[in-house]
């Protein structure tokens, strides 16, 4: 009864946020720009973007086996596939920086080495498929692009310097404590569970396949021409593969999946969209902070701005989806692509909560250079980014 009321609560205030009758508001100042931002993302990135999202969220977490990623973690397992798997974790497990500690924790209590499960910890939160298509559809594809490359890529470097730093401790490990992990039967085959995810991300990117620039021909003006009739076609398409390759009950456990997380994010994205529009506005619009602020702190590209920008992200927490707005905010005040950047790659990754509980695994010396690492690499990395694009 109390997840059908929240449905209910959610349907209702996305409702009535979609048709907020600004134009009939006598407001002005932070409070209406608040109201103006939260219309403009339930008509331009909740029906196309976030709800194909939760469907895909939702079937990972409901067909694709946790045992089957994990048990490339373990001290015997090769190398290459353990940093593999761990650095694309994210995309798999579509979890935040909170969500993430419990598998971590299992993972490395159980025999992972260092460094791969400290790649997953990364990886998990930082490479959110939710979040990253959040980022390239408000923010610009080259900060979700820059995102998504630099946490793959981060996780990796994190996780091998942990593995050098900490080689001693490593080597004294108990080379028996592998992962024990069950074998899962798959019901479907691998092309048919690739075929079925395949066709829901592609029908979310070809269902906001942006529009053209005014006269821009080519690839780009013909695909957006023909997105209805595509998209159209994955949906029939999808609509097949249910029906002949799953079971009701996995439908049902799919579905609640999807509004599992509908239920865990919406409300949270509401209050960040809220909170950045009170605080900072609209782009090109001013909120409470004045853009000044913003741009004498993390504006331009200094090391200075980049380094405050990974601190204040590290120890914020951000529930998942929520520093896309608040970051739109930020950029539109003045904040510069690289600290953004920064932002966005210490950010999801950390906060003073999950640190904490970092701590209890991993000790204080530990936990205080993983933490060190990704503030160090988010600044550095900030930096190149700014000098890229600026």
């Amino acid at each position: 009864m109390k997840k059908h009321l929240k449905s209910f609560f959610i349907v209702a205030g996305f409702i009535l946020c979609y048709f907020l009758p600004l134009k009939q508001i006598n407001l002005s100042g932070p409070l209406f720009e608040s109201l103006a931002l939260v219309k403009w993302y339930a008509r331009e990135h909740v029906l196309l973007c976030l709800v194909p999202a939760f469907f895909i969220a939702g079937a990972i977490s409901i067909f694709v086996s946790q045992a089957s990623v994990i048990k490339y973690f373990g001290a015997k397992a090769n190398k290459f596939l353990a940093y593999s798997v761990a650095s694309i974790s994210g995309t798999i497990l579509a979890v935040c920086s909170c969500t993430v500690l419990p598998l971590f924790s299992g993972i490395y209590k159980r025999g992972a080495g260092i460094g791969p499960a400290t790649a997953f910890l990364y990886s998990g939160p930082a490479i959110n498929i939710l979040a990253i298509i959040m980022t390239a559809r408000v923010l610009g594809w080259e900060l979700g692009v820059a995102r998504g490359v630099g946490a793959i890529v981060f996780s990796v470097i994190i996780g091998l310097l942990m593995h050098l730093i900490f080689i001693k401790e490593e080597r004294n490990k108990d080379s028996a404590a592998d992962l024990i992990v069950e074998e899962v039967k798959e019901d479907r085959s691998l092309l048919q569970n690739g075929l079925y995810f395949a066709s829901m991300v592609a029908f979310l990117v070809f269902a906001n396949w942006a529009k053209p620039q005014s006269g821009e021909t080519g690839l780009w003006s013909l695909v957006f021409s023909m997105k209805w009739y595509l998209s159209g076609f994955l949906l029939l398409s999808l609509s097949a593969m249910m029906m002949k390759w799953f079971k009701k009950d996995e439908l049902k456990g799919w579905v609640s999946a999807s509004i599992s997380f509908a239920h865990q994010i919406l409300p949270l994205l509401l209050i960040g969209v809220i909170v950045a529009g009170v605080l900072l506005g609209r782009p090109g619009e001013e909120g409470l902070i004045p853009s000044w602020v913003i741009a004498k702190a993390v504006g331009g590209n200094s090391l200075l701005s980049n380094f405050f920008a990974s601190i204040v992200g590290a120890f914020m927490y951000f529930a998942t989806l929520t520093e896309v707005p608040i970051l739109q905010g930020l950029i539109g005040s003045g904040m510069g692509k690289g600290p953004a950047l920064a932002l966005l790659l210490a950010g999801p990754a950390l906060s003073l909560p999950n640190m904490l509980v970092i701590r209890g695994v991993l000790g204080t010396k530990k936990t205080a250079v993983y933490v060190s690492l990704v503030v160090i690499m988010a600044t550095i990395s900030g930096i190149i980014f700014g000098v890229m694009v600026g």
